[in-house]
């Protein structure tokens, strides 16, 4: 009797566990599902930026310089990056919109109340997911540097431990307030659009489920783009600025970059490239919804 009790308990514990742990489970793998479909266009962006020409020259030369395997150089790295940061943003959103939905007695949240939950959880992500995203970038460009400059990371972890042995534990961290912010800004419309989308697509007008995740995710991937965009235009001019004749640069920070942008152009001047842009973050988003939904409903028919 005692046996059965014990094994009760037992049971309950480790069902309250997964309760808890799922939700960042679920995120994660879908983002790394996500990103095995997605790494191949990501490097040939990468590659277009760092200005080898056309997406087509870059695939042709790529295929035949380096074979099909290029176009998963730094797939580790990208899967380190979303067992880190996607797990963490994904799981702590989920957690915290059910913790606020059950003091709100189990109604809906307001679209507000949704964004600043984005927010936070894309903070939590972009901290917990910066060492990842740090050596994802450098694995990607390691390959169109001069052979003598090149890194030859090995791996992910490789590139951990050289960035850690070589440059301290802080460079884990290098450059990392602008990307909390813009992955603060992305979360909020990533996360926030879809529930909300979810919302009116099924709910108000009935659409099936197949209907309400190609719509929402579709929805998300826009305002996503859309949020983000303002701080990765910051973000590149901060980076790609030279001095003048007198050594002075044309911004002093983040900040004055915004100031002068908008003076200059106005707010339409920080969407400059967004179809472009939205191409690029748009199908991860997706894909990363797709599969959640997918793995979601796997869950339930094993009953986990």
């Amino acid at each position: 009797m005692a046996d059965a009790k014990q094994q009760q308990q037992t049971a309950a514990a480790a069902t309250g566990v997964w309760k808890t742990v799922k939700p960042f489970v679920n995120g994660g793998a879908s983002g790394m599902l996500a990103t095995c479909v997605i790494q191949p266009i990501d490097m040939v962006k990468v590659k277009i930026q760092l200005g080898e020409g056309s997406a087509a020259q870059v695939t042709k030369n790529m295929l035949a310089n380096e074979g099909i395997g290029s176009f998963y150089k730094g797939l580790s790295a990208g899967l380190l990056r979303q067992a880190t940061y996607t797990t963490a943003r994904l799981g702590s959103f989920r957690v915290l919109t059910n913790k606020a939905i059950e003091k709100n007695d189990g109604k809906p949240l307001p679209l507000v109340q949704k964004a600043f939950i984005g927010l936070t959880a894309g903070a939590i992500g972009a901290c917990v997911g910066s060492p990842a995203d740090l050596a994802l970038i450098r694995m990607q460009a390691d390959s169109t540097l001069p052979i003598a400059q090149r890194r030859n990371y090995k791996n992910a972890f490789h590139a951990l431990y050289r960035i850690i042995a070589d440059e301290g534990v802080l460079a884990l961290w290098k450059g990392a307030g602008p990307t909390v912010v813009r992955a603060m800004a992305l979360n909020m419309g990533m996360l926030a659009s879809y529930d909300q989308s979810v919302e009116l697509f099924r709910d108000k007008l009935g659409a099936g489920e197949v209907s309400t995740v190609l719509g929402a995710s579709a929805v998300s991937g826009f305002f996503a783009s859309a949020c983000s965009l303002p701080f990765d235009y910051v973000k590149t001019q901060i980076q790609k600025m030279q001095p003048d004749a007198s050594g002075k640069y044309p911004y002093t920070g983040s900040l004055d970059c915004a100031m002068k942008t908008f003076k200059s152009g106005g707010p339409f001047k920080f969407y400059t490239g967004f179809p472009v842009y939205c191409v690029r973050i748009a199908p991860h988003v997706m894909m990363t919804w797709i599969f959640l939904n997918q793995i979601q409903k796997f869950e339930k028919q094993i009953g986990i």
